[in-house]
């Protein structure tokens, strides 16, 4: 089996047991997120944070976006415009967001475009060491890319249910491994976040 076939196994099966957790447990599991991180997270002043909609089964990362943003965080959020590309656009107070393409929610196309110092990326499986397995479309790979090649070094938080871990996760050499890890149970930092 290659590691991408190894990818797609574990995907399908962490994500049919994050499918298969209770509306309730997926809430009470994204209300502790922000207990474990909401203060945790560091955040010199103007910090720019990308944030996300929940989609499907995903945690809902928002109240910790508002915790964030009443640390000081300017938030924005993902906005996939093609099968190649994500730009990250401000989201502000009080702004409205809308159906942006491929299943998700964002900041219309007058909202300014930024660059995130750190991501909370959400994602179908992890490790301890922090090889994360997406949603097979690399969205995020060359968003990552593209934010080092204009000279950032975003800090990658993967946001995941305790469920998603796996022993190990293939790493290919064009992953990008996250800095810290944020489920239900804790925040844990793996590459100490400067």
């Amino acid at each position: 089996m290659t590691p991408k076939e190894r990818k797609a196994a574990i995907r399908n099966e962490r994500l049919a047991l994050r499918d298969a957790m209770t509306p309730e447990a997926r809430i009470e599991g994204s209300l502790a997120m922000v207990e474990h991180a909401g203060d945790a997270i560091a955040l010199p002043p103007g910090t720019v944070v990308s944030g996300f909609w929940p989609i499907r089964s995903e945690a809902d990362v928002r109240p910790l976006m508002a915790r964030l943003r009443a640390r000081g965080a300017r938030l924005c959020l993902p906005v996939v415009l093609d099968r190649e590309t994500i730009v990250f656009r401000e989201l502000l107070p009080g702004a409205p967001v809308v159906k942006v393409g491929f299943g998700t929610t964002g900041p219309g196309p007058e909202a300014a475009v930024l660059d995130p110092d750190i991501l909370l990326v959400p994602l179908s499986a992890f490790d301890r060491s922090g090889h994360r397995i997406g949603y097979g479309a690399g969205h995020y790979d060359r968003a990552i890319d593209r934010l080092r090649a204009k000279g950032r070094a975003p800090k990658l938080i993967g946001i995941a249910f305790d469920c998603q871990e796996v022993a190990s996760v293939p790493s290919e050499p064009h992953d990008v491994a996250l800095d810290a890890i944020l489920t239900e149970s804790g925040f844990r930092v793996l590459n100490p976040v400067s």
